[in-house]
């Protein structure tokens, strides 16, 4: 048994190829060498267009490059042969005893079979999902988590040290909106009523939580006697409401200044509430992260204070109608932006220039920023703050997910009600489950549209393609159950004896596991993997509705078996990177 293969067949062509540049053009050029796998099988097992990027700067002919290039190809045990195809491809074909062997490899390296080193020794901090702690995970924030979860084990399978970063926006209006929502709906159990504003949180979960705080703290947080209460109520009872900007503002300054010492606890009580309920949601989908970083904390250790600093000492700050002003006109964005109000309170801008800053400071060699798509406009102008800031742009990527719509009985399905209700992660997974919403959520790229049909995800038939995994990997445990033996027999199988084309169709699957995954980090597609997943499933129920494993023949018995195990490997291996169980039994 050869013990030596590669792992990686494309990386070792791409070193033979490399070679013959060296040996057949020496000191003339440098380049890249990139392979594909072709579409066809007459075409090879990887292609690659080198002859055709050289013979530019070469001013040669392409064909005649190509030439030149496959005789001087060093030997090698697992290539059979190169050819010149059309316009100057060179199509490398493997020695169908290289595929065979490369199972024993496969099997060999176990769970760690598809990793790479593609980012080894670099840090990759990623940070996605970050909704404001004010209200349930909908089904928007569920496809950021599902694509941001899948790409971080990716990208810590093609080797990068990835840090999963949570950023907690528990700073600001919008919970002050959400501190006030629940106060006025404990004045209402308290029976005291003041008109509710519009553009205040209007669900449910704002409902139960002055409930509980009802319950356990009495009418203390009412202040019922204090004379600006009383002017709310009376001024509530007759007057209309023209500018609900201005009147939510207005009580929310009201609320402070009742409460005094209960604001900050009322503040932090439905904080830590709706941050425990992300939590927990988020966990429940198998999506953890190692950091949860308060927008807060950069205010209180003077972060945001010294950030704005640095960009007053580069004169880039400016102070108009009693408001501090960032010129990031200067630095690719549609106008200048405000980072401190005339009432001397930092806008979010300010805080997300100093979030990105301390990025920056933390050490990570790149960092990746998924953001709804909605935030499109925002990119311009935090990269060019970081540019104000003298930092290297290109370590910041940034990538969007497009909004998922649902639909039931081909029907687009409602996503929200005038009276704030949405439909949350939690009521998606309950409906279909965990595992078809992590794999429904990455079946697209995610700069793209996402329909997602609630009946196909609930299906148990072969256009439901997660069902169509997982009971590819079922099948394979229900036979290697039925066969009851063990590693050590697969060990000594004897691979030659895979000779079917169906056979050597699922070997080059298998090798084509990594390169899929280093793809897919690359690319930053999740989606990749889903459809590699989705297409070795193919292949093995076409191969298992023909093929019979469990045959007289040992030997014959034995590869076949070592075959499926791998193939069970891969599919497992590729399940756990996209968050999806690998189900033994259906």
């Amino acid at each position: 048994m050869v013990t030596t293969i590669p792992l990686d067949f494309r990386s070792h062509c791409i070193q033979l190829l490399g070679q013959a540049v060296k040996q057949a053009l020496p000191d003339e050029v440098e380049i890249q060498v990139e392979l594909q796998r072709p579409k066809l099988v007459d075409h090879g097992d990887y292609s690659s267009n080198l002859a055709m990027k050289l013979a530019k700067p070469l001013r040669k002919n392409p064909l005649e490059l190509a030439k030149m290039l496959i005789a001087a190809l060093p030997d090698s045990p697992w290539v059979e042969k190169a050819e010149v195809a059309g316009g100057g491809f060179i199509n490398l074909f493997l020695r169908k005893t290289a595929k065979q062997q490369f199972l024993h490899a496969v099997l060999q390296a176990g769970e760690s079979f598809g990793h790479s080193r593609l980012g080894a020794g670099k840090t990759m901090q990623v940070e996605f999902v970050s909704a404001n702690p004010t209200g349930p995970l909908h089904v928007g924030h569920g496809r950021g988590a599902a694509f941001g979860a899948s790409l971080a084990n990716i990208l810590a399978a093609a080797g990068y040290a990835v840090t999963r970063e949570f950023y907690v926006n528990d700073a600001g209006r919008q919970m002050d909106i959400l501190t006030l929502s629940t106060w006025l709906r404990y004045l209402d159990l308290c029976g005291l009523s003041i008109p509710f504003p519009a553009n205040a949180y209007q669900g449910q979960y704002v409902v139960d939580m002055a409930a509980k705080i009802h319950q356990t703290q009495g009418e203390s947080c009412a202040h019922r006697s204090d004379p600006a209460l009383q002017q709310l109520l009376e001024a509530g009872a007759g007057d209309t409401i023209e500018n609900e900007d201005e009147y939510l503002d207005q009580l929310i300054a009201a609320a402070k200044s009742i409460l005094g010492m209960n604001y900050g606890d009322l503040h932090q009580f439905v904080l830590t509430e709706q941050l425990a309920d992300c939590r927990n949601d988020l966990m429940e989908f198998g999506v953890e992260f190692d950091s949860w970083y308060s927008e807060q904390s950069l205010f209180d250790n003077g972060m945001v204070a010294h950030t704005i600093q640095l960009l007053d000492e580069k004169k880039l700050l400016y102070r108009q109608d009693g408001a501090l002003w960032f010129r990031s006109i200067d630095f690719g964005d549609e106008k200048d932006r405000v980072v401190q109000r005339e009432n001397g309170l930092y806008t979010y801008f300010a805080s997300d220039i100093a979030y990105h800053l301390s990025k920056y400071e933390r050490g990570f060699d790149y960092m990746l920023n998924i953001w709804g798509a909605d935030h499109h406009g925002y990119i311009p102008r935090v990269k060019g703050a970081i540019k104000a800031l003298s930092l290297d742009p290109d370590r910041l990527e940034i990538a969007l997910v497009q909004f998922a719509v649902l639909y039931r009985d081909g029907r687009k399905v409602p996503m929200s009600t005038r009276s704030g209700e949405f439909v949350t992660l939690r009521q998606l997974r309950q409906e279909v489950g965990n595992d078809a919403a992590r794999f429904f959520y990455v079946l697209r790229k995610s700069d793209q549209h996402l329909d997602f049909d609630l009946d196909l995800a609930k299906s148990q038939s072969n256009d439901n393609p997660v069902y169509y995994v997982q009971y590819a990997h079922a099948r394979i445990c229900s036979v290697l159950d039925q066969w009851g033996g063990g590693a050590d027999a697969l060990s000594q199988a004897e691979t030659e004896r895979l000779t079917d084309a169906a056979e050597l169709v699922l070997l080059q699957k298998i090798i084509d596991f990594t390169d899929t995954i280093e793809a897919a980090a690359k690319e930053r597609a999740p989606h990749l993997v889903a459809f590699f997943l989705r297409e070795l499933a193919g292949e093995f129920h076409s191969y298992y509705n023909s093929t019979r494993f469990l045959v007289e023949d040992e030997s014959l018995k034995i590869a076949r078996l070592a075959l499926i195990s791998a193939i069970r490997l891969v599919l497992s291996k590729g399940l756990s990177l996209l968050g999806v169980s690998a189900l033994r039994e259906m």
